[in-house]
């Protein structure tokens, strides 16, 4: 195992993590709607919760973990001011761009497992796939909701 290339990929975790909670944040306060309030906080909870256990490990190999965001997510959360003050706040328009954000999460954690599967533990691999599920899971619910604003 190349603990180098271990914590590396864990970090990729971490960072794509620290983007979805600071995502959800931004959702959360540009709407007004109760429901999406506290989706948008269940689904920071459940990155905390994955970032809890990935900086674990980090710590573990005797790294450090990541505390920053991705550029990308920075021009994400950018993106979402603009639509969020065209729109007029719309709910169609947040889950819009939380389903983007979303998109981002799931690629960067399938990344992760075709790429970088060779430095992790099993116990890793199996950590970041049940990661990956729950995400997954967040990704199609969140999309389901987005598609049913498009067809009102």
């Amino acid at each position: 195992m190349d603990t180098q290339k271990a914590i590396k990929a864990l970090n990729k975790l971490i960072e794509i993590n620290n983007d979805r909670i600071e995502g959800y944040e931004k959702a959360s306060n540009e709407t007004n709607e109760v429901d999406l309030k506290t989706l948008f906080n269940r689904m920071g909870s459940t990155s905390r919760e994955c970032n809890a256990a990935l900086v674990k490990e980090v710590l573990l190999l005797g790294g450090k973990p990541e505390e920053g965001t991705t550029t990308s997510g920075k021009f994400f959360r950018a993106w979402m001011d603009v639509k969020a003050a065209i729109s007029g706040k719309d709910r169609g328009a947040i889950l819009d761009s939380c389903e983007y954000g979303e998109d981002n999460a799931k690629e960067t954690y399938e990344e992760v497992l075709e790429d970088d599967l060779q430095y992790l533990s099993a116990d890793q691999h199996t950590m970041i796939r049940d990661q990956h599920d729950l995400l997954t899971r967040d990704h199609d619910y969140i999309r389901s909701l987005r598609d049913e604003e498009i067809t009102r």
